[in-house]
């Protein structure tokens, strides 16, 4: 660790044995941006295990959809509640928003369990291509359907409330909500794609 504190391999420390700041401030530490600490980086990178890089890609995958479900939920239903209050009419048709923002957590579900397909525990040397690949894939579709799940919430939000007061604008909103949903969509696709090409055997 030294030569991420100093740069230099050894560590600068004063005489009550702590760090010099000025040595961690002329360090790689802080100077990441720096093409001579790339290597440095790179090193640190590589001593960590392809699994690990695999298995927090899994836990991306899935935590982040949910989270991305949940808040969506959150936002749309408590509009849906609140407006079922004066317009109780509303209260079935514009559920299709909560099943929206639960699928986005069911894409999070599906990428995750084909990515734990792809862990083979064997002695063999394993791959850091696979590792950093499903790393990869965790995070695109994580992200994806965390966005994802913002839009469908806040846009089913806008669809309830304003079906509340002119029923006429649900079917336009709806299609609107149906193209944020796509986002998710997309991200699935695309790791999908992803993990096909890593294999760790």
């Amino acid at each position: 660790w030294g030569i991420f504190i100093t740069g230099r391999g050894s560590h600068h420390k004063s005489n009550n044995g702590r760090v010099n700041m000025a040595s961690v401030f002329d360090s790689c530490w802080f100077l990441w941006f720096l093409p001579v600490c790339y290597e440095q980086w790179w090193a640190l990178f590589a001593s960590i295990s392809p699994y690990a890089w695999a298995t927090t890609g899994i836990a991306l995958a899935i935590g982040l959809s949910v989270l991305g479900a949940a808040w969506g939920i959150f936002i749309t239903g408590s509009s849906l509640v609140g407006a079922a209050i004066k317009a109780p009419r509303i209260q079935s048709k514009n559920l299709i928003s909560v099943i929206f923002c639960e699928a986005v957590a069911i894409y999070g579900v599906i990428i995750a369990i084909i990515m734990q397909t792809k862990l083979v525990y064997e002695s063999s040397p394993s791959s850091s291509f696979a590792g950093y690949g499903l790393f990869a894939a965790g995070l695109v579709v994580g992200l994806s359907n965390l966005f994802c799940g913002i839009c469908v919430g806040i846009t089913g939000s806008a669809c309830a409330l304003s079906d509340a007061q002119n029923p006429t604008l649900f079917v336009k909103i709806l299609i609107i909500e149906i193209f944020g949903s796509a986002f998710g969509l997309f991200g699935v696709i695309v790791g999908i794609i992803m993990v096909g090409k890593c294999s760790f055997e």
